[in-house]
C-alpha cells in the first residue's frame, strides 16, 4: 500500500520545495503543482518525492492522527518519511 504523507514546505527553490514532517526533512518536487501558487508554510501531500495536492493545516493534523493511531497498533511501530 502506499501513502501520501503531508509535508510542510519550508522553502522554495523553483519547482523544488524543502519540506519537513515530523522530523524528517525531504527535497520534494512540485512540478505536478505548477499551476497552484505554492509558498513557505503550505502543506502538501508527498508521494515518491513528488507533492501530489495541496492541503490545509488541519487536513495534515488529521491525516497524522490515523497514520499515529495506525502506528500505535502495530507495536508501537514508526512511519518513516
Amino acid at each position: 500500500m502506499c501513502l501520501g504523507i503531508p509535508m510542510q514546505i519550508q522553502s522554495v527553490d523553483g519547482f523544488v520545495a524543502r519540506c519537513t514532517a515530523k522530523g524528517a526533512e525531504r527535497e520534494v518536487n512540485l512540478f505536478m503543482l505548477q499551476d497552484e501558487t505554492i509558498g513557505v508554510g503550505d502543506y502538501v501531500v508527498v508521494h515518491l518525492g513528488h507533492a501530489i495536492s495541496r492541503m490545509s493545516e488541519e487536513e495534515a493534523a488529521a491525516a497524522w492522527e490515523i497514520y499515529d493511531a495506525i502506528l500505535a497498533a502495530q507495536d508501537g511501530g514508526r512511519l518513516e518519511v
